[in-house]
């Protein structure tokens, strides 16, 4: 399951709405709804996304996290390397050997280093 996919769960379950419901009102297939939730498909379109966010009435911020789970949830990724250290090649490989095993403790502190490294900039303080 991705992000995007454990969110839209989230929000239907929250809800009281069924799969079928929400995808014929969507306009798409169980089929492919429950493919997206799976991580079985590919990323979403924004038109899907501003549908979904119609659906559920997610305005501002919530829609902005659905917006950004979608792009964080690709189910298959390709890291392109070329031009990078060769630390960095070795990880982007042994990532993609290692992540079947790791355990959900180690997924959120790689995670949270990665994130805790790589913080947005900030704006202007106002």
């Amino acid at each position: 399951m991705t992000p995007f996919g454990m969110k839209i769960r989230d929000l239907r379950t929250a809800r009281g709405v069924s799969l079928k419901e929400m995808a014929a009102a969507l306009g798409v297939s169980s089929a492919y709804l429950s493919a997206l939730e799976h991580g079985r498909r590919g990323r979403p379109g924004s038109g899907l996304i501003q549908q979904i966010c119609g659906y559920f009435n997610l305005i501002w911020d919530e829609a902005e996290e659905l917006q950004r789970l979608a792009r964080m949830s690709h189910p298959r990724v390709v890291v392109d390397t070329s031009g990078l250290s060769p630390k960095a090649t070795e990880l982007a490989n042994m990532l993609a050997e290692k992540i079947g095993e790791l355990d959900e403790e180690t997924l959120d502190w790689v995670l949270a280093e990665i994130r805790g490294r790589h913080l947005p900039p900030k704006g202007p303080a106002y």
